[in-house]
């Protein structure tokens, strides 16, 4: 069985364990998907050749909690592997935590981590690397 039927699969097994509510919320959250990645912005990459996802600019609020930039980010950045950056924003987030890192500095922070990951997966991308 190929990877998108497998996924296809999944998606039925757990629709069918849900109830009526939240299979609806399950079918919206897949209609919201589909039309984010239809309608995200492409712009060309190095070679001219495919053109790659831009990131979806989200204005950065005057008072944000860490846990909100993160969300903010991964929204701007929908492109990237989460799973990649769970490692350097776990460490940020617990230098917040453990209160030695102000919001402000650790958000500065995770807006370059964000950066770079989306500017090295672009250039993956524009390589043929994948």
């Amino acid at each position: 069985m190929d990877v998108k039927k497998e996924q296809e699969q999944q998606l039925l097994d757990y629709s069918r364990q849900l109830s009526d509510t939240d299979g609806h919320t399950l079918l919206r959250f897949a209609a919201f998907l589909a039309q984010a990645e239809a309608s995200a912005p492409r712009v060309a990459n190095q070679q001219g050749k495919a053109a790659i996802p831009a990131p979806v600019i989200i204005p950065r609020p005057a008072k944000e909690r860490v846990v909100d930039a993160i969300k903010r980010l991964s929204e701007t950045y929908p492109m990237l592997d989460k799973k990649k950056l769970l490692g350097q924003t776990a460490g940020m987030v617990a230098e917040h935590v453990m209160g030695n890192k102000p919001a402000q500095g650790v958000i500065d922070d995770l807006e370059v981590s964000f950066r770079r990951a989306y500017e090295l997966w672009s250039q993956s991308q524009g390589s043929g690397e994948c």
